[in-house]
């Protein structure tokens, strides 16, 4: 079976790539059987010349491989047909814009496979950006801190080589003594978490948290059953939550009126209750000025997030009482970074991270039947048509 690591076609360009160098002559080893090819590309955050050095193909000429494998949507005029594609579609959840993407893939007999859809049994995602997502994200929160009330000056991510020089960066600076709220559990807010933690803030209960003031910056880490509650007043449960958040409130005021700096890292359901609402925001005692809205949704659950920014212009102001956009640093607005493509700031980590994963959970499927299922459940399109799993997309790919 023949695998090709595509070029990147989407703008702006996003120089991440599933498999570096490395990670992909460790595929190579573990799956003789298996032949990769390297698309060329004057993007890449590794150069050709790294995968030649290594004794793969480089070529701009894929279409003799089997499974082509990339990172954002591929572009309708430069999908191959007769192939299986893997690369994030952003079609499951009814995107508008992508409806004429998933339409293509079907004409052109396209198995897709997205990396979103690539989970366990659980529906627990596998792979994914999202630890970097949530460095980069809690790194700009703290850098638009700086920034806004003259603090300090960190660097813009994309500017540093890694990771490292992140933290080093971190380092250099002192964070004055507030008090930050991170939501979620997952891998975004565990790479939130991961820069709470180098910045050795204290973190502390969200019972001591909703009562105290403190002489040193401290963080709390809440979850679903924190900042909802149920309206009949009995006690949550976390999964039935997950399937149905009919029933239940946002419970998000009481941290609201106790935080200066949110980060949002959590994942927002179809059908939850927003965390706050702009009428929230207007009540005197919202104490928020800061939010990195690292899961951005644009007009949802985190009201002063009015629209996605960009790494070149990562920030804007939110004012309560006009409910519109104003500059970051404007005297009482909520300072909002709500870039939406964070980790293509820390392409080398996030390619590098990515791979691992990949080739643990995903290429092994090929050549043992599929024997967890994984491609089966990842599969959106088959011979045409849905697959069973994504029935639901139809009237979706009907434009109903």
């Amino acid at each position: 079976m023949k695998f090709a690591i595509i070029k990147e076609r989407k703008n702006p360009p996003d120089r991440r790539v599933v498999f570096s160098p490395e990670k992909l002559a460790e595929a190579r080893e573990q799956f003789p059987q298996a032949e990769f090819v390297v698309e060329s590309s004057d993007i890449r955050v590794f150069p050709d010349s790294a995968y030649e050095a290594l004794g793969f193909k480089v070529t701009d000429n894929v279409s003799g491989c089997d499974v082509m494998i990339g990172v954002k949507e591929v572009p309708i005029d430069a999908l191959i047909p007769n192939k299986q594609y893997f690369y994030f579609s952003h079609t499951i959840k009814k995107q508008p814009y992508n409806r004429k993407l998933l339409q293509a893939m079907l004409e052109k007999n396209i198995d897709m496979y997205d990396h979103e859809t690539i989970v366990k049994k659980s529906g627990a995602r596998l792979i994914g950006f999202g630890r970097y997502a949530g460095l980069v994200g809690a790194y700009n929160g703290f850098r638009a801190l700086g920034l806004r009330d003259r603090l300090f000056d960190l660097p813009k991510v994309e500017t540093l080589a890694d990771l490292n020089e992140v933290k080093a960066e971190l380092d250099k600076i002192t964070i004055p003594n507030i008090k930050i709220l991170l939501s979620g559990t997952g891998k975004v807010a565990l790479g939130a978490k991961e820069i709470l933690d180098h910045l050795q803030i204290k973190e502390v209960s969200d019972a001591l948290y909703l009562t105290s003031e403190f002489s040193e910056p401290v963080y709390c880490r809440v979850d679903v059953m924190e900042y909802n509650k149920r309206t009949d007043g009995k006690v949550g449960d976390k999964w039935a939550f997950y399937k149905d958040p009919t029933g239940y409130e946002s419970n998000f005021m009481p941290y609201a009126k106790q935080t200066d700096f949110f980060i949002a890292g959590h994942f927002y359901g179809n059908n939850a209750p927003f965390l706050f609402t702009r009428d929230d925001v207007k009540h005197p005692d919202f104490r928020i000025n800061l939010v990195a809205d690292i899961s951005c949704d644009v007009d949802g659950p985190v009201a002063s997030t009015l629209r996605a920014s960009t790494i070149a212009d990562p920030f804007y102001g939110y004012d309560a009482q006009t409910e519109s956009e104003v500059a970051f640093d404007t005297k009482g607005a909520i300072t909002v970074m709500a870039v939406d493509n964070l980790p293509c700031e820390l392409p080398k980590d996030a390619s590098e991270g990515f791979g691992e994963m990949f080739l643990e959970h995903v290429i092994p499927a090929f050549f043992n039947n599929d024997e967890r299922g994984i491609l089966k459940r990842a599969k959106i399109t088959n011979n045409g048509k849905l697959t069973e799993r994504f029935a639901y997309l139809q009237d979706y790919v009907d434009g109903k």
